[in-house]
């Protein structure tokens, strides 16, 4: 019997990618896209939890550093979509389902009616347990790091910074914590020196999909497997702009 499956996104470029390759090769159902989170909401919670001064130097990186890093590895981010035929268009209309939140009531509901096997998640809010047990079926998650040591964010750029050689992409379960699901697949990434801080996000991209994939495959032959690893649990997010601008020129970590 064919698995059901529905993805579960936030409006993030990947989430578009990772449907547009997988729609040809298995039964998704629907696409359940939550709203957009509240950019002041989130900022308000980054300066109570971060500090006010640390959150000032994300911002400004986000806002000053990313725009000159797109431009300065454009061709390879062109290179990498072509090589591994990545493609950004739309969901298809007819599957798409809106709901204000993945942690929303009319998103349990959406997801009681369709009763997925298989839950692919991407680019959303954390998940409540109370949506993670409110069906049968499985969550699972790319994620841009290797867990459990780059829980959190931009891990390929972590692990360049810390030089530890774990630059790489997880899929693993979801769980109610930050990116601390049991792991299906894990593997590294490839970069040269004109990979930067935003074209490691495609690599991972890439890679992420391929691994998708294979626990999908999994999955439906009911042969899904947890895997460990030895490394520490760490949870990192945004780098500030002086954090970044001192590493580039002092550790040449772009």
């Amino acid at each position: 019997m064919k698995k059901k499956i529905v993805m579960l996104v936030g409006g993030d470029h990947s989430s578009y990618a990772i449907y547009n390759a997988l729609k040809n090769e298995y039964n998704i159902s629907n696409v359940i896209l939550e709203e957009s989170k509240s950019r002041k909401e989130f900022i308000k919670r980054r300066i109570k939890k971060l500090g006010l001064i640390k959150v000032i130097g994300q911002v400004l990186f986000q806002k000053i550093v990313v725009p000159f890093l797109k431009k300065e590895c454009k061709t390879r981010i062109e290179e990498i979509v072509k090589n591994n035929q990545l493609t950004f268009t739309d969901f298809e209309k007819e599957k798409l389902i809106n709901v204000p939140s993945a942690n929303s009531e009319v998103c349990i509901k959406t997801l009681k009616e369709i009763n997925p096997d298989i839950v692919i998640v991407n680019g959303t809010r954390i998940i409540s347990k109370k949506v993670l047990t409110s069906i049968d079926g499985t969550f699972i998650n790319t994620h841009a790091g290797l867990t459990p040591l780059y829980r959190g964010i931009h891990g390929a750029y972590w692990s360049k910074v810390n030089k530890d050689g774990h630059c790489g992409v997880s899929v693993h379960l979801v769980d109610p914590g930050i990116d601390t699901g049991g792991i299906l697949y894990q593997d590294l990434i490839e970069t040269n020196e004109d990979d930067n801080f935003v074209s490691y996000t495609y690599l991972q991209l890439a890679k992420g999909i391929d691994l998708m994939k294979l626990a999908i495959n999994d999955l439906i032959k009911n042969e899904s497997k947890v895997v460990t690893n030895n490394l520490d649990s760490k949870f990192w997010t945004h780098p500030t702009i002086w954090f970044y601008l001192k590493h580039r020129l002092f550790n040449k970590v772009k």
